[in-house]
């Protein structure tokens, strides 16, 4: 575990921060607002999630790149983290509840970042070399 505190600490305060306000009960009160904010907000939290793991996952495999894991670790893991979450909201919390909307926001949102990741952030790094 301490390994990947050491290679990931970005990712992992970003993870645990998704958690928090995932869970944490919003103050009574109206904020001003427009239509479909959550769903943005869901797809940047997501996206700057995916994106954190692919730019440490690339600084730390630059010299062997596996392809499969990157994507594993990049990828899925946000989505499989965003649809726990979307269903321990619908089943545990009475203040928060699971939608579709939100899910598929947060799966593009990582769709996105690791599609830009891939195509354009990870030839930057592999070929200028930088740590």
């Amino acid at each position: 575990m301490p390994h990947y505190i050491k290679k990931y600490p970005l990712s992992i305060i970003v993870t645990l921060v998704i958690v928090y306000l995932s869970f944490f009960k919003p103050p009574s009160g109206s904020l001003p607002t427009f239509p479909h904010m959550d769903k943005i907000v869901h797809f940047l939290m997501y996206a700057g999630l995916s994106g954190m793991l692919w730019l440490e996952f690339i600084r730390n495999h630059q010299k062997a790149f596996p392809v499969g894991q990157a994507w594993i670790v990049a990828f899925l893991f946000p989505v499989a983290l965003s649809g726990c979450i979307e269903i321990l909201q619908e089943y545990c919390t009475s203040y928060r509840g699971g939608e579709w909307g939100d899910f598929g926001a947060n799966t593009t949102g990582a769709l996105c970042a690791s599609l830009f990741a891939f195509y354009v952030l990870k030839p930057f790094m592999l070929k200028t070399g930088k740590k």
